[in-house]
């Protein structure tokens, strides 16, 4: 339609080359500053092959991804079959980040020991500020480790304020971005996989997170409340 002379090689031939593409690494545009983190995970069908319709219990991936909260970028990616925990995940995300950590913002599902001594392992001699809403019959713990100290707080301050004022006073709002990213893969990206080996599709994946962040470089739209 554009009148441009430019050749792309066919479907086949990109999906025999993605079984052979390395590990691609998410990379952040050049900042000194410690990076916000926002996590969350949602599914994505897979490809049922050659059946005519897929079947009433389709099988799916879970796809997880951090964000950083001040420039929109995708910092980290992963997949996962539909059973593995949220929570399980952090470390792996984590260990793609280079740089400092300053907080982790993520749902109540990454309400775990687990998930507070893995953002500690990225204070780099500063405490993470860990932002995720207890269980509503949380207890205080009576000797915290330096990571649930972060917890501990969480909990004292929903008490005192409130849960929704502690989603506002506490900065947990912003985890709103990752949902909008999430929204944004399924939108430009699509709700499913064209990948039908697991590798392929951890692949594919990566792919689109570069594909998304090159969008992100290009310029986001600013957003205003209409009142």
């Amino acid at each position: 339609m554009l009148e441009i002379d430019l050749p792309l090689p066919d479907h086949t031939t990109l999906s025999r080359r993605l079984k052979r593409l390395l590990d691609i690494r998410l990379r952040r545009l050049p900042t000194d500053r410690p990076i916000q983190l926002l996590i969350d995970s949602t599914g994505l069908r897979i490809h049922v092959g050659p059946m005519q319709k897929p079947p009433r219990n389709r099988a799916w991936r879970k796809l997880h991804l951090a964000v950083d909260a001040a420039s929109g970028e995708i910092v980290a990616s992963d997949l996962t079959t539909r059973r593995t925990h949220d929570a399980t995940q952090v470390s792996a995300l984590l260990e793609q980040i280079i740089g400092p950590v300053e907080s982790v913002s993520a749902g109540g599902a990454y309400d775990t020991r687990a998930v507070y001594e893995a953002a500690q392992g990225r204070s780099e001699g500063r405490t993470v500020r860990v932002m995720i809403p207890p269980g509503r019959d949380a207890q205080l713990s009576a000797n915290p480790s330096t990571a649930l100290r972060e917890r501990n707080r969480n909990i004292r301050s929903i008490r005192e304020l409130g849960r929704r004022e502690w989603y506002t006073h506490s900065g947990y709002s912003k985890r709103s971005l990752v949902e909008n990213t999430m929204c944004r893969y399924k939108t430009i990206i699509g709700r499913g996989m064209r990948s039908r080996t697991f590798d392929g599709q951890r692949m594919e994946v990566q792919l689109a997170s570069t594909i998304l962040n090159t969008m992100t470089y290009l310029g986001m739209p600013d957003s205003y409340r209409v009142a």
